[in-house]
């Protein structure tokens, strides 16, 4: 089970998941799962996602019910106990994973 779970809802962020994505797989803290949640995209976002090669990224896919309906089921399916929620045109620093854990310590 990964210490984390980085919840992330999609809609229409073709534009900016990938950047995302690689916010968090850059992390200094490494033992987390990527649940991306789509929420009925219209846009590439779906494809862009599947692009990255990386077995912590899970991706599930809805039809369109709202950002809070992903985010709450991405929490629903998640993993491990412990959740950072990320928008998709989000990005983290590096060390923001190590920090979360290390105050959680």
């Amino acid at each position: 089970m990964p210490f984390f779970s980085v919840v992330i809802p999609l809609y229409n962020k073709e534009n900016y998941i990938k950047q995302t994505l690689e916010s968090v797989l850059c992390q200094t803290f490494q033992d987390f799962e990527i649940v991306v949640v789509d929420d009925g995209s219209t846009d590439d976002g779906v494809e862009v996602v599947k692009s990255l090669s990386d077995d912590r990224i899970i991706l599930y896919q809805q039809p369109n019910k709202g950002a809070s309906s992903a985010r709450n089921y991405g929490v629903q399916v998640s993993s491990s106990p412990w959740v950072a929620l990320l928008d998709a045109d989000d990005i983290w620093y590096k060390d923001h994973l190590f920090q979360f854990q290390h105050n959680l310590s």
